[in-house]
C-alpha cells in the first residue's frame, strides 16, 4: 500500500522513509519482445529463447531499460503525493544494473525518499531511490534514484 502525502508540501522532511514494496510483475517473453518492438533493440540475448539457451544466462533476459522503465509502474504503488496541480519527472541520477532478469522472473519495486527540498518556483522536488529486486535474487536486477517535481495546487 502505497505512503500517502496529503500535499507537496507534506513531503518535506520526509527523508529517510521507507515505502512499502509494490506487486510483483513476470516479466514475460511477450513483455520482452513489445518492448524490444518499441525501442528497435532486437539483440539476440533478449528476443531468440533457442539462442539465448546457450548464451551467457541460459534463457532470454529483459532489457535493462526494461527493468528501469517498470519504475513507473511500481512508483504509484509505494508513493502517492495528493493535492498537486502537476507532477513531472525530472530525471534519474545513480542509476545501477547489478543483476539480469531472466525470462518469467517476477520483479517489485521498494524504495526510500532520500532528499526533498523546495525548488523554485514552490515546487516541491524529492529523490526516491527505488530497488527493483527479483524474487529469489541475491542482488537486486537495479537500483535508481528517481527525481520528482510536485507544483501544489492553488492554496494547497
Amino acid at each position: 500500500m502505497a505512503v500517502i502525502f496529503e500535499t507537496p508540501a507534506a513531503l518535506l522532511g520526509s527523508e529517510g522513509t521507507a515505502l512499502d514494496a509494490s506487486d510483483w510483475l513476470t516479466i514475460d517473453q511477450a513483455r520482452i519482445d513489445a518492448f524490444a518492438d518499441c525501442t528497435g533493440d532486437h539483440q539476440w540475448i533478449h528476443v531468440d529463447p533457442v539462442r539465448a539457451k546457450d548464451g551467457p544466462f541460459g534463457a532470454t533476459i529483459a532489457h535493462g531499460y526494461l527493468t528501469l522503465s517498470l519504475v513507473n509502474a511500481f512508483l504509484p504503488q509505494m508513493i502517492e503525493v495528493r493535492r498537486f496541480s502537476a507532477g513531472v519527472n525530472v530525471g534519474l541520477d545513480k542509476t545501477r544494473f547489478l543483476a539480469p532478469v531472466l525470462v518469467n522472473s517476477r520483479v517489485r519495486g521498494t524504495g526510500e525518499i532520500v532528499k526533498v527540498e523546495e525548488v523554485k518556483g514552490g515546487a516541491i522536488q524529492s529523490i526516491v531511490r527505488v530497488t527493483i529486486e527479483i524474487e529469489g535474487g541475491i542482488k537486486p536486477a537495479c537500483i535508481i534514484d528517481t527525481i520528482s517535481r510536485y507544483f501544489p495546487e492553488a492554496g494547497a
